[in-house]
This record gives structure tokens, C-alpha cells and sequence, in this order.
């Protein structure tokens, strides 16, 4: 007999502590996410004298990562679309433990390779996916701090990753042990989603909740709309990250080797470009909002990557000072430099601009991962790989100078900030 005077439960919608703790479960899939990507590093050295792998065995363990990203920018966001947020982070972030599983599983070059080509199957895909949960939860003013402190978790996760040798300096005594700290980053991650799916899960029957954010497509004829501006940030974009993350994956190696300086050590400055970032970044942010001049501070930026590494190789100056100059230009290019594309390009081509811009990016990692370990291999050094290093800022400059002079043809209002 069925009751015609119950009346269905009203839905509320879910507490602020419900939301925030969601958040850090994301995010802590993203701290795994980047401690695997960065659990190289720290062991280049091992992997050189244990395994003896060249420079450009072990810049490819990180390029590897960089290729199926060339790709999976395309068909990424189609995929949360199709499957939903739960199962696609679901997927992403096994794939991301798989690929550390794999990568520590066997000596050999190809099958570590494999490894570090699943972990890039999930990888960029998950930080996608992470952005989208976000999107769905928080709205308006909540918004910049929920990204902001996502982005300060998952940072902890390469900051935790490069100082391992510190904190986990026992197993620095075989090349395998380290990466077993990964696979474990990775099942935090795989839980972490599943407490996520399982939050989210309740919420749907029980609270009102947004719905979830479709994924901007990329659409490839609008490549040929996008104003001469815009494709002067994507190559500031290529060849300013090409001269940081191909720089980290043997700056350790390079410190011990060429400084004497313990890996413990080396670990921590390799580490400052992610915790100065971590902090600098927002501020940098607020000012070009503040004052514009964003096509000069990117010329700034660049300008101060440029003696670096020339200062790390052919002095004997305290190793601090380069590197708080990279993590001042690591912290200030990419504040401006991600925003400004919202100036440059239609709000309903954004989709199409950021993938463009990630998929070219990440050609320019695998490729300059590979070739600087080459190059290092040929000239049994670092100084020819430096060189590079300090052209590609110089490549930047010219770029970011290029983007001022064409902005100021334009109606794209890139130099223009709060105070005018």
C-alpha cells in the first residue's frame, strides 16, 4: 500500500566542508600524479653508473612522457565528456599508478620507457579531469582559491619528490627503492580518486550540485584564425619550458657532478624552481593585473633566464643565486603567460588555443629532453647542453619582444592593467 502523503526529502546543497575536503582528495591524486613525474630526477646518477644508462636514455624517460600528451590534448577533454568525471579520473590516475609500477618493475630501458609512456597516458589527462571537478564545485570568488591551493598540493607532490633523497636517503643505495616511493604516490592517487568517486557519488543523490563543465573542443580549423599575437606566446611557451623541465631532469646529476655537491643538496635546488613558484606565482599574477606591461614583464622574465646557466657552469658562484633567478622567471613568465592568451583569442576558441598550446609545449619537451641528454652523451659534458639552455631564453626574449611590438597594433588590450 503505498502512502501518498510522504513527501520526498528536499535536497540541500552540500556543506563547505564537504566541498573543501573534496578538494583535497583531487588534489592529492595530483600530488601523485607529480611526484611520479619528477621521481627521475633524483636518480639520474644511479641510473648512470647502476644501469648504465646514457644522458639520452634518461631524457627519454622524461621525453616518453611528453609524446602521448601530444595527442591526448585532443581527445582528453572528449573523454571526460563521454564518461563523466568519476570514471574518467578513475582511469587516468590507474593508468599513472600502472605506468610507475611498470617503469620500476624491470631494468631494461624499453620497459621502463613503456612505463613512463603510460604514466603520460593518465598524467596530463588527470590534471584535466581534476580541473573539470573543480570547475563543477566551486564558483565565483572560491574559485581562484580552490585552483590555487589544488595547484599548491599537487606542487608538494614535486617539491616531496625532489627532496626524497633527504628524507629517504636509505634507499638512494639502489636504483629501484626510489621508484617503489613512486608506485606507492601512485596508489594515494588511484585512493584519493576513489574517496573522491565515492564523495561525489553521495552528493548526487543527496545534495544540488552544478552540472558538470563541458570540455572546450579543440577544432583545428580555427588554427588558421588565431591573430599573430597568439602564436608569439606559443612559441615564448615552447621554448621557455623547453629550457626548465629538460633542465631539471639532469639538474641533479649536473650539481653532483660538476659542483660536489651531495644529492641531498642537489635535490633541494632543483626543488626551489617548484617552491618558489608556489609562492611567487599568484603575486605575479595580481600585479600584471594591477599594472598590465604584460608583453614586458614576459621579456623581464626571459631576460633573466637567459645568464643562468652560464652563470652555473662557468663560475664558482653560490648555486643559490642561479637558481633564484630561474624560480624568479619560472614564477613570473607563466603568471602572465597563461592569462594573456585570454586577451588574445574569442572566449568560444579558448578550448582550441590552450590545446594548441599544451600539444606544441609538450613536442618541445620530448624533443629537447632527448636532444640535450644527446648532446650531453657527445660532448661527455654539460656545457653544449647550457648553451642551449641559454639560447632558448634568448629565444624568448625575441618572442615576448615580437608579442609587444604586434600588441600594439592590435585591439587585444594585452598591455593594459588596472591602473591603465
Amino acid at each position: 500500500m503505498i502512502d501518498n502523503n510522504i513527501v520526498p526529502k528536499e535536497k540541500n546543497y552540500p556543506s563547505e566542508i564537504f566541498r573543501w575536503l573534496l578538494l583535497v582528495f583531487v588534489s592529492l591524486a595530483m600530488f601523485g600524479n607529480y611526484y611520479v613525474y619528477d621521481s627521475i630526477s633524483p636518480l639520474a646518477d644511479l641510473l648512470s653508473k647502476q644501469l648504465s644508462f646514457s644522458d639520452a636514455d634518461i631524457g627519454l624517460l622524461n621525453a616518453i612522457y611528453s609524446f602521448p600528451n601530444i595527442i591526448m590534448v585532443l581527445v582528453g577533454g572528449i573523454i571526460i565528456d563521454r564518461l563523466g568525471t568519476k570514471i574518467s579520473t578513475f582511469i587516468f590516475a590507474f593508468l599513472c599508478m600502472a605506468g610507475a609500477i611498470i617503469t620500476v618493475s624491470s631494468s631494461s630501458l624499453t620497459i621502463m620507457a613503456i612505463g613512463r609512456l603510460v604514466f603520460g597516458l593518465g598524467a596530463e589527462s588527470l590534471i584535466v579531469a581534476v580541473t573539470t571537478v573543480i570547475g563543477r564545485w566551486f564558483k565565483g570568488k572560491q574559485l581562484s582559491f580552490a585552483f590555487g591551493l589544488n595547484l599548491t598540493i599537487a606542487r608538494l607532490g614535486s617539491f616531496a619528490a625532489l627532496n626524497s633523497p633527504t628524507w629517504a636517503k636509505g634507499l638512494y643505495t639502489d636504483w629501484h627503492l626510489p621508484l617503489l616511493i613512486s608506485v606507492a604516490a601512485g596508489v594515494i592517487s588511484v585512493v584519493a580518486v576513489i574517496i573522491y568517486w565515492l564523495m561525489e557519488s553521495y552528493a548526487e543523490k543527496n545534495f544540488i550540485l552544478a552540472e558538470v563543465p563541458k570540455q572546450d573542443e579543440f577544432i583545428i580549423k580555427e588554427l588558421f584564425s588565431f591573430s599573430k599575437s597568439f602564436w608569439f606566446v606559443v612559441l615564448l611557451c615552447v621554448t621557455f619550458y623547453s629550457a626548465i623541465f629538460p633542465f631539471q631532469t639532469f639538474a641533479v646529476k649536473f650539481f653532483m657532478e660538476t659542483h660536489n655537491v651531495t644529492r641531498e643538496f642537489g635535490g633541494f635546488l632543483s626543488s626551489l624552481l617548484t617552491l618558489s613558484a608556489m609562492v611567487l606565482t599568484p603575486l605575479f599574477g595580481l600585479l600584471s593585473d594591477y599594472i598590465g606591461k604584460r608583453s614586458l614583464l614576459m621579456m623581464i622574465g626571459s631576460v633573466i633566464l637567459i645568464p643562468v646557466y652560464l652563470l652555473m657552469t662557468y663560475t664558482n658562484i653560490s648555486l643559490f643565486i642561479p637558481m633564484a633567478l630561474m624560480g624568479l622567471s619560472f614564477s613570473l613568465v607563466p603568471a602572465v603567460m597563461w592569462p594573456t592568451v585570454t586577451l588574445l583569442v574569442p572566449a568560444n576558441k579558448l578550448g582550441t588555443a590552450y590545446g594548441l598550446m599544451t600539444m606544441i609545449q609538450n613536442i618541445g619537451l620530448f624533443a629537447f629532453n632527448y636532444v640535450i641528454g644527446m648532446v650531453n652523451d657527445a660532448t661527455n659534458g654539460y656545457a653544449a647542453g647550457m648553451w642551449i639552455f641559454s639560447s632558448l631564453g634568448f629565444f624568448g626574449l625575441f618572442f615576448a619582444y615580437l608579442l609587444k611590438l604586434s600588441a600594439a597594433n592590435d585591439s587585444s588590450n594585452l598591455d593594459k592593467g588596472i591602473i591603465g
